[in-house]
Order: C-alpha cells, then structure tokens, then sequence
C-alpha cells in the first residue's frame, strides 16, 4: 500500500500506525481460510494497521490491500479525516509586480483570458496588488479571498445576490467558467508528458464553452 501512496504525511513516506490484538472469525463449508478450518471458530493474534491516503488514491490503495493480503475477506474501513494538504487547493493567490489600477487591472484580465466581457463589483478607487484566483466555479472561496487579503478575485459563475457580499471587501471578477479554465489543458500536457515521455499526446483544437455573447 506505501507503494501505491499510502503514508505520505509531509516530508515522511511509510507512516503506519499498528497495534496487536486477538481476531475472531469462523468460514462456512464454501470457505478456505488462510488460518483454522472452515466450520470452526478461530482465533488469532492480529495486527491492526492504520495509515493515510489522499482520497483520489483510495482505488489503487483497496486493489493493493486485497491483491497482497491473505486472508479470503480482509476486514478494512475507510474513514474521512480533516487533515488538509497545505500545498493543494482550488485557488491560488500571487502579487502582481507593479500595483495597477481597477481599471488597468480589468483591461489586463479581459486581455489575459481573451475574454469577450466581464463582470464585476463596483470598483472602490483602490490599487490591485495581490490576486485570489480560482479557475471555474469559485464562488464558495470568496470569504476565502478576503481573508487572504487580496484586493481582487478571479473566478466565475456567481449569483445575483452574491456579488453583495464581496461589495466594498473586494474587487470580485466573474470572467467566465471556459475562459478561466481554459488554459488546463496545456497544465495537463506537460504533467502528462513528463511522466510518461514517451507516449504520443495531442491536444484537442475543438473549443466547448457553450456560452456564447451578443455584443
């Protein structure tokens, strides 16, 4: 299971914890156990051994356990823990190198995405320095955005209402969901491509945004 991705807590690899104790089980007449005789109650000293995954390695981490484990039906539980990465999220924030304007900034976003329009709160007079950025549907990491302290926010695909509440905290800008995650593919590429140089990739020219703006 360490092999597949299980353990990994921050500089460590092959965390487990494990703690010894007496296991009971008893197979009917179909059953060949790895340990006793199937019709009889066994009982065994055990291991208990608890460890961590990330939740989209939990396929690969299950196909390991029963492909290496010898009883016929291990016994296992999966539980969700609060621990969060540090280094992984939906969005990201960043500083420009020279603060602009509302208005530059703007122009430099509708610019950078080739955005046909854009959406956004109104504007306070202030500088833009530091930028909330979160590709798609963004808007349940707004109070997120705020409290980073960034004087902007990039995302897409907000309500009516909810523009009110990032009023006077922040300059919010609904660019659009494609025209924000548009770029992912050429991200996807080059992982891709490293990991695997020599399988041959192509990258699709077929543009899918369904939306389209009458001007």
């Amino acid at each position: 299971m360490f092999a597949v991705g299980c353990g990994n807590i921050g500089n460590y690899d092959s965390c487990s914890f494990n703690l010894k104790g007496t296991g009971t089980f008893k197979g009917n007449e179909l059953t060949n156990p790895f340990l006793g005789t199937a019709g009889k109650l066994s009982v065994e000293q055990e291991v208990r051994i608890e460890t961590i995954f990330e939740a989209g390695k939990e396929q690969a981490v299950v196909a390991a356990l029963l492909s290496t484990h010898p009883y016929e039906e291990p016994a296992f539980d999966i539980y969700d823990l609060a621990n969060r990465l540090k280094t992984v999220g939906s969005g990201i924030t960043g500083e420009l190198e020279t603060e602009l304007s509302e208005e530059d900034f703007l122009a430099l976003v509708k610019k950078s995405l080739n955005a046909e329009c854009l959406k956004f709160t109104k504007k306070a007079g202030k500088m833009i320095k530091k930028v909330a950025l979160c590709g798609g549907s963004g808007r349940f990491l707004l109070k997120k955005a705020i409290l980073s302290k960034s004087d902007a926010f990039i995302t897409a695909d907000f309500k009516y209402h909810e523009y009110f509440d990032a009023d006077g905290k922040i300059l919010l800008i609904d660019a659009g969901h494609y025209e924000t995650e548009q770029f992912t593919p050429e991200i996807f590429y080059d992982i891709v491509r490293k990991k695997f140089p020599t399988f041959a990739i192509r990258l699709s020219k077929i543009k899918t945004n369904p939306v389209n703006y009458f001007l």
